[in-house]
């Protein structure tokens, strides 16, 4: 079987025009989700050189036979650039011809029928497929581009799959649809190629990620066979063992990951992304940008021979496709296919090479599209470019309209425990319009979010600023239900929610590394299977790794069982082999929410007897041992290990009544992460060596650095959680999600601790209460969860007076204040019938022919009064007015003062 390949020429959006015969050089690079380009080098005297002289496309073919060729996606190319020498005799004239795909950077993205968003088009959840129609149709709606064809819609991609993404997202008028499609495509949400002049777009990761590596004949690219060099390109510039996180309201985290490869110490990074503020997000991304930097980035590149190759490319793989070949250290593993290059030599000798990547980089590539989908950077500042009417001018404020496009995207990430959590990340349309269509400036957004279940309360989750639409919160818990809803927000005028939209948190599907061959041995009749804690090509174990389980079979008699498991680098004994008879071995990986790896490669051992003769199989019992013939002064240091010692065979009627500890028992690593029993207690330590558990032996003292927590699901109470920023208790419900806590702030009152007590939202998430504990000020009062302000009832007291009453940042305060001089109120009094209450004592002059009292105060109406006059009894009320009393006194006391003491109420 010879492979071939020819080139064909068509006329511009036409017919076929024949083969060109004679190239002198052919090369043509096929990569996924990216532009093909060409490049050949003709003869002007050469038979089809006057077709190349004018603009034409130039597909290449594939044969096997010389008689059937085809032409695969991807392998037609628009001969747009040629270069060449007058002065040169040959003629020779060379060919750049990118793929067809280029043709959609001549297809430009007009304004549109919808107003501008910041001088942008919106597209409020879309598919991949409802956004390049709209470029394609619209241009070909104008003229342009009248040869190229389309096979997706809206609703559907090309292999008739339903889309399973949306996006909101805001395009600039004038961009072109290559760099849309390649936007999107690097965003994870769909994969394209180009089929003759057809654009076909694909969901992301189905069609053009096709597994060729298993099954029973997978494709397997061989040394000497198929590959003819494999060159790798490694570089240790983006490593790094730390991470600093920063975000929005104060929000500053620091991530380690001391697997990390460090030659020269630890390195630091930064990741710095406003619109984060939840400690989840924060850890999600610090999580990506460590996976990232753990270790050497390596591209692969593997020469491919086509002379007696059993897999040929485009014929038995393409990009996108998964097949085996050599990797790290030579060993065929699961390898992408980024890219293909096909090349013929002037010789007419075909040949090529491949871009793969391993399945660390492909998790590099889908960590880099979940953090652009975290942060962003996709969707338009709030505002229209319209003159809004100034809320001056306005009788009251507008009512914004109702935000559209809302979208929700929930993924898992692994929290410091280890256990999966949940996190999403919401983005709406811009609001620029109140509800009657009049152009607006709003001020904000409102996000509200509750359990997906009828009659479940809404709370609200966080509030933006009017140019940030998108929110993201954390954590939730994972295979739970949630509902989102979204306002805009104008001058403290609430606008209708978008239709809300519901989505299952889904849970942590990433298996962990496939674990390191076993290392085996046999020794005095036992099996040991060692595994060294790391996964294929010295990676470590995730976060939320749980054990490896440990695997054998009897070759002769196929079947694999576990016969064990290990938490950490270790050995397993296996005791009990027959002698003489292979045992297979293999390690599967299995993380906390029980994905498993694929099985390790497999190792082939036989126990092998102590000895024949007298020690034979069972011959040495505690029956022929003398008593106390075996004693301490007889056994070397470190002669007896754990894998000499059979499971079970240690039991307590075995042992002194005390068993004395001498030094220490530790379980992890001797000088770093471990748990350790010493004359001193029981203690923790962490992989830096640092002291995090202490139990005192002494007296019983308990000392723990990082959070104590009654349970990691479900209703619970944390101590000193993490990501607090004072220590604190944190009341947990059953759904995580509207907590209560008790902490202590230094920062309110200098040389003072003040104890804080909070509670969660109501159902409606406009209120919570605060109860405050001071050395001089204690204080209850309900507040806005948003802002922390006061807005309702409160109560305080400080060593000088007390108050009860009703506070707002914005509206009159109702409160009645009581100190060592008396009571007094702050406020406005309600005047409805029979209500509105004056107490005052007043001492004044009588004018020519009556005593004026003015209350200070206007009633709305007048008020009804009752009085006294310091015992003196020739006094008359004669006229009452709303702000005043008037008195005559009838028994011609002169001008004397006098002290009124008055109560007038309405």
């Amino acid at each position: 079987m010879t492979f071939d390949l020819r080139l064909v020429a068509y006329s511009p959006f036409g017919g076929r025009l024949g083969v060109l015969p004679h190239p002198l050089s052919v090369e043509a690079a096929m990569p996924l989700n990216d532009v093909p380009s060409l490049r050949l080098a003709y003869t002007t005297t050469a038979v089809g050189a006057s077709v190349l002289a004018e603009p034409c496309e130039v597909a290449i073919e594939w044969s096997t036979d010389g008689n059937v060729w085809t032409e695969d996606p991807d392998c037609r190319f628009l001969r747009i650039k040629r270069r060449g020498d007058d002065d040169d005799p040959t003629g020779l004239v060379r060919f750049d011809a990118p793929g067809f795909v280029w043709m959609l950077k001549k297809v430009v993205l007009y304004p549109g029928p919808v107003p501008l968003v910041d001088g942008k088009r919106p597209f409020l959840s879309a598919t991949a497929g409802a956004i390049l129609q709209t470029f394609i149709a619209e241009a070909k709606s104008r003229g342009m581009v009248p040869g190229l064809n389309w096979d997706f819609t809206p609703e559907l991609d090309s292999a008739g799959a339903a889309w399973n993404k949306v996006l909101t997202i805001y395009y600039q008028p004038g961009m072109d649809a290559l760099t849309a499609l390649l936007n999107l495509a690097e965003q994870g949400v769909c994969d394209f190629r180009v089929t003759g002049r057809t654009v076909q777009v694909f969901n992301a990761d189905t069609v053009l990620n096709r597994d060729l590596a298993s099954g029973p004949a997978p494709v397997d690219l061989r040394y000497g066979r198929d590959i003819a060099e494999a060159p790798d390109d490694a570089t240790l510039e983006d490593v790094a063992s730390s991470v600093l996180v920063v975000g929005d309201n104060g929000l500053v985290k620091t991530f380690n990951n001391p697997a990390a490869v460090q030659p020269w110490g630890p390195w630091e990074t930064y990741v710095g992304h406003g619109g984060v503020s939840d400690e989840g997000t924060a850890t999600l991304l610090a999580q990506s940008a460590l996976e990232r930097a753990e270790s050497e980035r390596v591209q692969r590149t593997r020469g491919i021979t086509l002379g007696g190759a059993r897999w040929l490319p485009l014929k038995d793989y393409r990009p996108g496709d998964r097949v085996r070949a050599p990797g790290d250290g030579g060993v065929l593993e699961s390898l992408r296919v980024r890219q293909v290059t096909i090349a013929r030599s002037n010789t007419r000798v075909v040949g090529g090479a491949l871009v793969l990547h391993d399945r660390f980089l492909e998790r590099e590539i889908r960590l880099a599209r979940r953090t652009a989908g975290i942060v962003g950077g996709s969707t338009a500042d709030g505002g229209s470019g319209a003159r809004p009417v100034p809320a001056q001018d306005a009788p009251e404020p507008r009512t914004p309209a109702a935000p559209g496009g809302l979208i929700v995207n929930p993924i898992a990430y692994i929290d410091e425990h280890g256990l999966p959590q949940g996190q999403v990340t919401v983005t709406w349309g811009a609001v620029t319009q109140d509800v009657g269509g009049v152009a607006l400036t709003i001020g904000g957004y409102e996000l509200f979010m509750r359990l997906n279940e009828t009659g479940a309360p809404w709370f609200l989750v966080t509030s933006t600023e009017v140019g940030d639409t998108t929110a993201t919160y954390s954590p939730l818990v994972i295979g739970t239900s949630y509902a989102f809803k979204v306002r805009a927000v104008n001058l403290g005028k609430l606008g209708p929610f978008s239709a809300p939209v519901a989505v299952t948190i889904p849970d942590d599907t990433t298996a962990p590394p496939v674990p390191t061959t076993p290392q085996v041995s046999t020794r005095l009749g036992v099996v040991r299977a060692t595994w060294n804690g790391l996964g294929v090509g010295s990676v470590p174990m995730p976060a939320d790794f749980l054990h490896v389980r440990v695997w054998m079979q009897d070759p002769l008699a196929p079947g694999w069982s576990q016969i064990g498991t290990l938490d950490a680098a270790g050995t397993l004994i296996v005791p009990g082999l027959p002698y003489g008879a292979d045992r297979q071995f293999r390690f599967t990986s299995i993380d906390r929410s029980g994905n498993e790896s694929a099985a390790s490669s497999s190792v082939t051992i036989a126990a092998v007897q102590l000895v024949q003769g007298d020690a034979a199989n069972e011959s040495i019992t505690t029956g022929a041992l003398a008593a106390n013939a075996v004693t301490a002064d007889k056994i070397d240091t470190g002669a007896v290990e754990a894998e000499h010692i059979k499971a079970g065979a240690v039991v307590a009627d075995k042992l002194a009544a005390v068993l004395t500890l001498s030094t220490r028992i530790v379980a992890g690593n001797a000088s770093g992460a471990r748990v350790e029993l010493n004359s001193s207690g029981v203690a923790a330590f962490n992989g830096s060596g640092q002291q995090t558990v202490s139990i005192s032996s002494a007296n019983g003292s308990v000392s723990i650095v990082g959070s104590l927590a009654s349970g990691v699901t479900g209703a619970r109470v944390v101590v000193n959680p993490a990501g607090a920023s004072a220590p604190e208790i944190r009341f947990i419900p059953g759904s995580g999600t509207n907590q209560s806590r008790i902490y202590s702030d230094g920062s309110r009152f200098t040389g003072e601790a003040t104890l804080i007590m909070e509670s969660g939202t109501n159902q409606g998430g406009t209120a919570m209460c605060r109860l405050i504990h001071a050395a001089g000020f204690w204080q209850a009062a309900i507040l806005n969860p948003s802002n922390g302000e006061q807005r309702g009832g409160a109560v305080s007291a400080v060593e000088s007076q007390a108050s009860i009453g009703w506070t707002h940042p914005t509206q009159q305060d109702q409160l009645m204040v009581f100190d060592q001089t008396g009571t007094w109120h702050s406020g406005t009094w309600q005047y409805a019938p029979d209500s509105g209450l004056i107490m005052l004592s007043v001492s004044v002059s009588k004018g020519d022919t009556y005593y004026q009292v003015s209350f200070g105060y206007t009633f709305p109406t007048v008020p009804k009064v009752v009085f006294t006059v310091e015992q003196y009894t020739a006094l008359q009320l004669y006229s009452r007015t709303n702000n005043a009393l008037f008195f005559l006194d009838t028994g011609g006391g002169g001008t004397v003062a006098r002290t009124f003491h008055i109560w007038a109420w309405r």
